[in-house]
């Protein structure tokens, strides 16, 4: 898990290019998603992670975006019922 703050722009860039960097998740709320999504965009710097994979989001005690992991979202809201 990358912390954005502790990361600079460019750096975070080459590992997004490179495969290294592919979800993205908020700290506070406990939420992964793609890169992408709208949600994920707006948060706040100081609370944004990034994952390389989603096993390892999900490892860290993550859940699914519920906007652009829609699926994802109403299989994970189900199971924890």
């Amino acid at each position: 898990m990358i912390r954005h703050h502790e990361i600079a722009d460019r750096e975070l860039r080459a590992k997004i290019r490179k495969g290294k960097v592919c979800w993205a998740g908020n700290n506070k709320l406990k939420i992964y998603g793609t890169l992408s999504c709208a949600s994920g965009k707006r948060m706040k710097r100081k609370n944004r992670v990034f994952f390389a994979s989603e096993q390892e989001a999900l490892s860290a005690n993550y859940r699914p975006c519920g906007h652009c992991m829609n699926h994802k979202y109403k299989k994970w809201l189900y199971a924890s019922k």
